[in-house]
């Protein structure tokens, strides 16, 4: 009879053990217990301590971090007609546990579907010349119109990064002979600029060698000290009748001998 006590008593400590241990639930400071009394919402719970009356009340705890999600490669189609590949990744978090619990049946799952939706959906709308020079902007885009969709949810997304855009091998190409045409239009333009720069200042030395005949032949005396500095090369060219009558002029040469030079001179040439 003592042992039958005994044994009541035992499995009575053990019973009210257990139920005190399934009335307490212990959420870390980054978790949040979404309490449900009969079935209706109650209140959000925690961190630390929290007392659940079993078989009334239950608790579905919620990770308040944030969640990298990878979005798997999208076959997108851009607005110039041109078929790539995108893939990205989407960091978001749970900013009010009741909606994430309540508004949607599994958050991250439709997270994850609504990103690759919104993926092919933002990138369609652009070229494919966005996509390659303007990321930051289409990042900026599909954050915009996936936090829209998921505020219900009570899901903030925090940032979307597009990871890799790949390209066909015809398409790489094409692009390869559309920068080489770049280039080549650039090296051209370039080189056009300089040819009219060179025209304007041989023009504007032109203006001022002609305002000063004497100026002429002394540019006309310096290229030919530097055509002699050559000593290979035997060159034959005129002598100028305006010269000779200038060096004359200076020297005082009689009247006669000039003429007869200069018509000596017109002979030889």
């Amino acid at each position: 009879m003592f042992s039958d006590l005994n044994w009541v008593g035992l499995s009575l400590v053990v019973l009210g053990g257990l139920f005190v241990i399934s009335t307490i639930r212990i959420f870390r400071e980054y978790e949040r217990g979404v309490v449900f009394t009969l079935g209706r919402f109650w209140k959000v719970k925690g961190p630390g301590l929290v007392v659940i009356v079993p078989l009334i009340q239950q608790a579905v705890r919620v990770d308040l971090r944030t969640v990298v999600l990878e979005v798997p490669t999208q076959d997108v189609i851009s607005r110039d007609n041109v078929s790539v590949k995108v893939s990205a990744v989407v960091y978001f978090r749970i900013i009010d546990p009741q909606k994430a619990i309540i508004q949607v049946e599994d958050y991250l799952n439709a997270t994850s579907q609504l990103a690759q939706t919104m993926l092919r959906s933002v990138l369609g709308k652009h070229s494919l010349d966005d996509m390659l020079a303007e990321r930051e902007k289409l990042n900026q885009d599909i954050r915009d119109s996936l936090d829209t969709q998921t505020d219900s949810w009570g899901v903030k997304v925090a940032n979307v990064e597009i990871k890799q855009v790949d390209l066909t091998e015809s398409m790489i190409r094409a692009i390869a002979r559309q920068a080489e045409a770049e280039r080549e239009r650039r090296a051209k333009v370039i080189h056009a600029e300089g040819e009219l720069q060179a025209s304007e200042k041989l023009f504007e030395a032109a203006r001022i060698l002609a305002q000063e005949p004497q100026a002429i032949q002394l540019r006309y005396l310096e290229t030919l000290t530097v055509i002699g500095a050559d000593k290979n090369t035997t060159i034959i060219f005129p002598l100028p009748v305006d010269l000779v009558s200038s060096l004359c002029n200076h020297l005082k040469v009689p009247r006669a001998g000039q003429d007869s030079l200069g018509v000596a001179g017109s002979g030889h040439l």
